[in-house]
């Protein structure tokens, strides 16, 4: 008989030594301002949240100081950038820069004695990833707040708070890619040079005119204009207690379940096409949801292209809109994964430039109604970081192992499902990639199995992998 396995060991601690908390100014100093954002950027889904993320990069060379080059990297980059030393107004949707060399951006460097191997990536609940950025209150009235992080094996953290009205991931990618370059002694790309213009590119149409029909997903809700989308779900009030959960997902099962469901439907499907379905279903089924019940997934889709002229390369705005799909939960669950793979496939090709004219319009004209939501429950929200050129922030020793969100609202949903890639140096790139997402506590064992058809197995254990960074 084998002996009862030990308990496991308590998590780390987090030991921070603040080394040095700084202020970023834009150089040169901007003029007084007050900017409009784009109607995308004044969205409730987005004005109401503070996006924060964390990246780990591998081990510096020892003939540099990460934090130093890090302060002259970001410095430099907000001359670039420099709303986001500026004040969200989150009233009327402006951004507020007082002309007054006041304007700056928070930056905490600081130092830990544990190693990166010691903070587990693949936990996504995990309190040590939450202290590695600035919380949703921290670094005072600018739009965006940095934390530097070195720990003793020469790996980095970097934490980035930022209102998700002046940027989404692409956007703030372009902030730490330039940055990227100045530390690495290279110019901006020309092509590439910020361009704002967000009420002239993505403002209203005048008069505006909702042409696409919206009704069947959106509503209007007194109350997420005056507690914003997430205020319902977060007020502690006896509202379900949500985890959240890390799976890796084989290249290999992937691909499988796709050429299945392209035969069984005659058509190709994308992999976010076939994963979306998947987890959505999945999702409901776990949450054992009443077969009348309407549940809707909700995605984000890049519009940068589907506009005519297409908007600059240098546009750092929020560039994606929400994508509905709404089915009867016993709907959902009893049709084939083929047909549920086919309606978000339909909900893709039907986003044209009227589709977004029309979403900017529908935000301007009931801005003094109420805000505008899918629902207080049963809304899964999806997003895909795979491709948002993570690798090119390099500040001249590598692209980071790991970019991880730590912000869980997300389209009006707080229950977000984030497909992430591994960094390059991670071995399992080569078999798949991470999904992050948000189920209630009790549902957690019955999603697990619904999610093992797509996971991979590890080959000793025959247990999904949960390996570290």
């Amino acid at each position: 008989m084998e002996p009862p396995a030990p308990p496991p060991l308590p998590p780390p601690q987090l030991h921070l030594r603040v080394l040095d908390s700084v202020k970023l100014s834009p150089a040169p100093q901007p003029p007084a301002s007050s900017l409009p954002l784009s109607g995308l950027d004044a969205d409730r889904n987005v004005l109401d949240v503070s996006f924060r993320t964390v990246r780990f990069f591998p081990g510096h060379p020892v003939s540099l100081d990460p934090l130093d080059v890090l302060q002259a990297a970001f410095a430099d980059a907000l001359g670039l950038f420099p709303q986001l030393a500026g004040s969200l107004l989150r009233d009327d949707g402006r951004v507020v820069l007082s002309g007054t060399g006041d304007d700056a951006v928070a930056l905490v460097l600081a130092a830990t004695d544990l190693s990166v191997v010691d903070v587990d990536a693949d936990r996504p609940d995990s309190p040590l990833l939450d202290r590695l950025a600035p919380g949703d209150s921290d670094g005072g009235p600018a739009a965006l707040a940095l934390q530097v992080t070195r720990f003793t094996c020469g790996g980095v953290a970097l934490g980035m708070r930022v209102a998700h009205a002046l940027c989404d991931g692409a956007g703030s990618t372009k902030f730490l890619v330039a940055a990227a370059r100045f530390a690495r002694g290279l110019e901006p790309e020309a092509a590439a040079e910020p361009v704002w213009d967000r009420r002239e590119l993505l403002g209203p149409r005048n008069p505006p005119r909702v042409v696409t029909p919206f009704d069947a997903v959106l509503s209007t809700d007194d109350d997420v204009a005056r507690l914003g989308p997430y205020g319902a779900a977060s007020d502690g009030q006896g509202h379900e207690r949500l985890a959240r959960e890390c799976f890796h997902v084989s290249d290999a099962r992937v691909e499988a379940l796709r050429a299945r469901l392209a035969a069984d439907a005659g058509v190709k499907f994308t992999t976010f096409e076939v994963l979306a379905a998947f987890i959505w279903r999945a999702k409901v089924k776990a949450n054992q949801t009443t077969p009348d019940e309407t549940v809707k997934m909700v995605y984000s889709m890049n519009i940068s292209a589907l506009l005519d002229p297409p908007l600059p390369a240098g546009y750092w705005g929020n560039v994606c809109v929400p994508v509905y799909v709404a089915l009867a939960a016993g709907d959902l669950v009893g049709r084939p994964l083929a047909e549920t793979a086919s309606l978000v496939r339909k909900s893709k090709r039907g986003v044209d430039e009227e589709y977004v004219r029309s979403y900017v319009d529908l935000q301007e004209l009931r801005r003094g109604e109420g805000g505008v939501t899918a629902g207080r429950r049963g809304v899964s929200a999806f997003t895909d970081w795979r491709r948002l050129g993570h690798s090119e922030v390099d500040f001249g020793w590598g692209g980071p192992d790991a970019v991880l969100p730590l912000s869980w609202r997300l389209l009006g949903s707080t229950q977000p499902c984030f497909l992430l890639p591994y960094g390059a140096g991670d071995e399992r790139r080569r078999r798949g990639f991470k999904v992050f997402v948000a189920v209630p506590e009790e549902a957690v064992p019955r999603f697990r199995e619904e999610m093992d058809v797509i996971l991979w197995q590890d080959e000793h254990t025959g247990c999904t992998s949960v390996g570290k960074l």
